[in-house]
């Protein structure tokens, strides 16, 4: 029964390629090519696959509404905590975890300091969408028509000398960190905070939430803190294979200068 069931899961990936003929699913397979109809058929019955005109199957409509009400269902903010709490654990700093909604950038969850000092963030308050490290990570995701959209649409306060000034240089520093899988946010905000922050991947392998460690300059450098990246991207990784249901990635993306 397990090689029936395995043999019936190893068609969606298959079809996922694009519609293949019985031949082809049963050449692929290694089966005869009743065995492959009849596992056709199964996932046929449960919308699972669909039988087009020319006779060639193709993934079902069944399977994209599980998919969906699988991501909808998907609680972030309780899959990434205990990541984020034992990264606190760790490094002792504060750990953010943000989302992108409606326009804005807002903490879901965030794991205090050891530290007394104390950050401003709260949970459910926007970010400062055009310096916050997790921004830049959120945005930086979008196609690159919406990306364009909301920078040339947003305000640029200088919070400090080393705010973002204005849209072209939001959409460079973007697209710096899509290239490099990580974004910082060092005194741009606040001078005496820094922050280094890094994607989280769905099951669609967009990005779906951003995390980030945050420090005073007073506790750590900016140089100390992003000697951190190494654990930042592997926690962030690992919180993205639980949401997704694989096993995290080997390697992490080339890191370069900071942003």
């Amino acid at each position: 029964m397990s090689q029936t069931v395995d043999r019936a899961l190893s068609i969606l990936p298959l079809l996922a390629e694009g519609p293949a003929s019985l031949e082809q699913v049963a050449t692929r397979l290694d089966v005869h090519k009743s065995t492959a109809l009849r596992l056709l058929r199964t996932l046929h019955d449960h919308g699972l696959v669909y039988r087009q005109q020319d006779q060639r199957y193709r993934l079902g409509a069944r399977l994209f509404a599980l998919a969906q009400q699988a991501v909808e269902a998907l609680d972030i903010r309780g899959i990434a905590h205990p990541h984020l709490a034992a990264l606190n654990e760790r490094t002792g700093h504060t750990v953010h975890l943000a989302v992108y909604e409606q326009g804005e950038v807002v903490y879901i969850d965030k794991v205090e300091s050891r530290y007394p000092v104390r950050m401003y963030s709260r949970i459910g308050r926007p970010v400062a969408i055009t310096v916050a490290a997790v921004a830049k990570l959120l945005l930086a995701d979008l196609p690159e028509p919406e990306r364009r959209a909301v920078a040339e649409g947003l305000d640029y306060p200088r919070y400090t000398p080393r705010s973002t000034p204005d849209a072209g240089a939001f959409l460079a520093e973007l697209a710096r960190v899509r290239e490099q899988g990580w974004a910082s946010d060092l005194g741009g905000h606040e001078e005496s905070i820094n922050c280094v922050g890094a994607p989280l991947h769905g099951p669609d392998g967009r990005v779906c939430a951003a995390m980030s460690v945050s420090a005073p300059n007073v506790v750590v450098t900016a140089e100390e803190l992003l000697r951190l990246r190494p654990q930042i991207l592997r926690t962030a990784e690992a919180i993205g294979a639980e949401l997704s249901g694989a096993a995290p990635a080997a390697h992490h993306p080339a890191t370069k200068g900071a942003t």
